[in-house]
């Protein structure tokens, strides 16, 4: 009788009488979140760990950078700007935990009217959420101050989307919240030798088809700016995602 294989604690690892099986996907991460390419980053959000917001004064930040998270099978790419201070750079998940009416619900309400995500909210690391066929992904990976990545950190941080897109193999539909993330993909794609000419202009619900025979949404952030002004509603974000899912199921 062979030797019984059970699961390491790691993603991806197995103990018995096989050979380890690395998950790519948890190789990209954990180099993600030992990153220590941009001091200036690394130095901010370890700050904000120890300062803290009174109202999480008994917590633990993550305060490192802040890998991906979603369905490893997923063929809809979401690419936003980078941690908030107080939100991934505290819970360690992406659009999460800055609150009532910040950026994360309302994203997690979209996708979930859209049937991308198992809840409407998005609160801590531990609270159920489960995405499918969505996954989602920041331009930078560590919060910025006041929200503003350097030119030259942008450029850094673009090896860690291209490892995690190659680790996500069935990516069709990028959407890309605001023009930041947008930008960082379309300089990944050049990075790829995939160049477009007219380069493409960023538009909340504009199409791109891209050369490799994906495409390319944009849709304003939903930055606290745009939600509490009604520079984007809920019907405006729930929109992109059903132009996305529909992009894929035309495939």
């Amino acid at each position: 009788m062979g030797k019984t294989v059970t699961q390491d604690a790691r993603p991806g690892h197995l103990k018995g009488n096989r050979p380890a099986c690395p998950n790519p996907l948890a190789i990209v991460h954990d180099a993600i979140v030992s990153c220590t390419r941009c001091p200036r980053l690394r130095a901010y959000g370890e700050r904000i760990g120890r300062e803290k917001r009174r109202a999480y004064r008994d917590e633990t930040y993550w305060a490192r950078p802040v890998p991906g998270f979603g369905d490893p099978a997923a063929r809809v790419l979401i690419v936003g700007l980078a941690p908030a201070a107080h939100g991934a750079n505290r819970t360690g998940r992406v659009f999460t935990g800055d609150g009532a009416g910040g950026s994360g619900d309302f994203l997690m309400a979209a996708l979930h009217d859209t049937g991308f995500a198992s809840l409407p909210t998005s609160t801590h690391r531990d609270d159920g959420l489960v995405l499918t066929d969505a996954y989602i992904t920041a331009a930078v990976r560590c919060a910025p101050p006041d929200n503003r990545p350097t030119p030259g950190e942008l450029v850094t941080c673009l090896s860690h989307l291209a490892a995690e897109t190659g680790a996500l193999p069935r990516i069709h539909t990028v959407v890309a919240l605001g023009s930041i993330g947008f930008d960082a993909y379309l300089r990944l794609l050049r990075s790829q030798g995939v160049v477009m000419r007219p380069k493409p202009v960023f538009g909340h619900g504009s199409v791109h088809r891209l050369p490799n025979g994906g495409t390319l949404i944009g849709c304003y952030h939903p930055s606290r700016q745009n939600t509490n002004t009604g520079r984007l509603t809920p019907d405006m974000m729930a929109a992109v995602f059903r132009l996305a899912r529909a992009t894929v199921l035309a495939r």
